[in-house]
């Protein structure tokens, strides 16, 4: 049985992941700031590296190495770019690129020693369409993008395929709080009218794409960015 990490898997997009995988079978572990309810969950900080090493430590004494990694741990943020401070600014990054390189070379060894590998990196719409007052997140899951496609021609020739999935308008508490304060350029509602399936997505969306893009038949499907987002994006 394969030994999976979710990051951010205490909610929302993360959690709806964690709890595919170990639908479908594998040994999964959790890594989030917050306290999770998966059977194997480690509170840690995915932009400390140490705080990392230590989680997976944990997790390969449990469970075993190591080779499937899915990355949804993620910070938003809505500031005018002329008043945003440099720590504001950050902070995002830090959380949404430097963290998905902390974990990514954390559990790289474990891949490449087994000779197989999955990567999928959660990215975001905005990336693709842009987003006011979120600068700092959309360069971010740009920056992720771009890793996910030049990470997958390293790897590649060692077994590791590296997809990203960029979600589109997905029903999850960011999703909710952002809306309640009035920050994504109307009501749920009137997005959802603007989307061509006509419905909001929901994490388990996500994770269906996650769950293809980690398994066997999948292992031909490296460097890509497969959007799930109801057609808002093509």
């Amino acid at each position: 049985m394969k030994t999976a990490v979710v990051t951010g898997g205490a909610s929302g997009i993360g959690r709806a992941i964690a709890q595919r995988l170990g639908a479908d079978g594998y040994h999964v572990a959790t890594i989030d700031l917050n306290p999770s309810d998966a059977e194997f969950a480690y509170t840690a900080d995915v932009t400390d590296p140490a705080a990392v090493a230590d989680a997976l430590t944990e997790v390969r004494t449990k469970l075993g190495p190591v080779t499937v990694l899915v990355n949804a741990a993620g910070l938003d943020g809505f500031k005018r770019f002329a008043t945003m401070g440099f720590a504001e600014w950050q902070r995002v990054i830090d959380v949404n690129l430097n963290g998905v390189f902390h974990c990514v070379q954390a559990v790289l060894p474990d891949m490449v020693e087994a000779g197989w590998g999955r990567i999928v990196n959660i990215s975001s719409s905005s990336a693709q369409s842009g987003q006011q007052f979120m600068t700092h997140y959309v360069a971010a899951k740009s920056a992720v993008n771009g890793f996910t496609k030049a990470l997958a021609l390293e790897l590649g020739p060692a077994g590791i395929t590296v997809n990203a999935v960029p979600p589109g308008f997905i029903d999850t508490p960011m999703l909710r709080k952002a809306a309640d304060a009035d920050l994504i350029g109307g009501t749920i509602e009137y997005h959802v009218g603007k989307t061509p399936v006509r419905r909001v997505g929901q994490p388990e969306d996500i994770a269906a794409a996650c769950a293809f893009l980690v398994s066997e038949e999948a292992g031909y499907i490296t460097g890509q960015i497969l959007g799930v987002n109801g057609g808002r994006n093509t």
